[in-house]
């Protein structure tokens, strides 16, 4: 048993000097991944784009400047030489303000995408940092396992030594010791990766450094009403709020390809410079000519109306999605609403007596094997059901948190407090 006790301590120092343990509260915890979470980071940048995208279709059509050169053979006929400059531009009408409406509809779909993101990664890092939780409580319940076990067969060691008790009892109470000390290391390491994911989530990069969570497991109990939950999803919920601006967008999609038909008018203006023609024939004096023009394409491409019928097509297809969301919404948080009601009934039924009970007949059974009144095995057989209980609770627990978190995302609100 010193083996153990020295094993034991041993791996709890190299553990703390390995990687040091700073306590953070949720408060904190939420903090930090709001600022520190790359993957959130690089979402924002989505918005930038989009603002981006904006001043670049504010863009207006560039003028042409055009300069020629003409040469009548002048060298031998003498019929002069030219110099025309001309200043042109092509004029849409419409495309730009459909352009412009497009990228402020495509910005504002990027700012809801980035408020869904955020909404899903606040309720993961909650459940991550719950998780962590849970962890901590499991490898306690290990711990105490172990240490009542230890302390069983320390006494046990003594009994032997006075011939009190057979060999083999004193043996078995060291082998179930043991074997309790193997689950506790692995505790430990589960323990331990759960911390690690906190710094995932929170984007720290130090190896030397885990956070531990400062909070309890258990969450009140609230009452929620399924149709109110129903009715705030429907008009909060962050992903219909996106699907919503994603229809805008499709419809902005379908002005621009209809304005994209209309005709370009081209205008040009231009002025010549002509040397004297200095030909017998036909002689002219120097002169400057002006021209001005207009251009305008014949549309025959506005027969295909492929580009036209493909934007209708997405239009209906944002409507449809959209539908889809508020269904899925509605689903989810049905479904979240009779979670969150099954855990919170079996976590009251570990609380109203479960829990003391299985106390109770651990504690009764050590205390009749001290008096030789009970087998060992009566007392392995009360531990396991102890740690088996407090195991199952802690997990019904954590379930319930988890249901909670979900319900509340489901339901578009947020008001999550550990």
């Amino acid at each position: 048993m010193k083996y153990y006790m020295v094993l034991s301590a041993l791996c709890c120092f190299m553990s703390v000097q390995a990687q040091m343990l700073v306590p953070v509260n949720y408060r904190q915890y939420m903090e930090k991944v709001t600022a520190g979470n790359l993957e959130y980071a690089a979402e924002k940048l989505n918005v930038n784009v989009s603002e981006a995208g904006i001043v670049a279709a504010k863009v207006f059509n560039d003028p042409n400047l055009s300069v020629s050169y003409s040469n009548n053979e002048d060298h031998t006929l003498q019929m002069g030489q030219s110099v025309e400059v001309e200043l042109s531009k092509t004029f849409s009408f419409g495309k730009r303000g459909a352009g412009i409406a497009l990228a402020r509809s495509e910005s504002e779909l990027s700012k809801a995408l980035l408020a869904d993101y955020f909404r899903n990664l606040q309720a993961d890092a909650t459940i991550s940092y719950m998780e962590a939780l849970k962890q901590n409580e499991l490898y306690n319940v290990k711990q105490n396992a172990y240490d009542n076990i230890r302390k069983l067969a320390e006494s046990d060691s003594i009994r032997f030594s006075l011939g009190q008790i057979r060999e083999i009892d004193a043996m078995q109470s060291r082998v179930e010791a043991g074997i309790l000390h193997n689950e506790l290391v692995q505790a430990g390491a589960e323990l331990h990766n759960s911390f690690s994911n906190l710094n995932l989530l929170m984007g720290t990069l130090s190896h030397d450094t885990l956070y531990q969570p400062k909070a309890a497991l258990h969450t009140d109990l609230r009452t929620f009403v399924l149709d109110d939950l129903i009715s705030t999803a429907s008009e909060n919920r962050t992903d219909l709020v996106a699907a919503l601006k994603n229809k805008e967008v499709a419809s902005r999609e379908l002005r621009v390809a209809r304005r994209e038909r209309n005709t370009d008018v081209d205008l040009s203006i231009a002025v010549s410079r002509n040397n004297r023609v200095r030909n017998e024939e036909a002689p002219a004096p120097p002169f400057t000519g002006v021209t001005a023009g207009i251009a305008i394409p014949l549309k025959f491409s506005n027969f295909n109306k492929g580009s036209v019928h493909a934007a209708r097509f997405r239009e209906q297809q944002a409507e449809l999605q959209y539908q889809q969301a508020l269904l899925q919404v509605q689903t989810e948080v049905v479904q979240a609403y009779r979670n969150y009601q099954s855990f919170a009934d079996q976590v009251k039924q570990y609380e109203n007596g479960l829990l003391r009970q299985a106390r109770e007949v651990i504690d009764g059974k050590i205390y009749s094997y001290n008096r030789g009144e009970v087998s060992l095995l009566e007392v392995l057989d009360a531990q396991r059901t102890y740690d088996d209980v407090q195991a199952q609770y802690i997990e019904t627990l954590f379930n319930y948190s988890a249901a909670y978190v979900e319900l509340e995302r489901s339901a578009g609100i947020w008001d999550v407090e550990l």
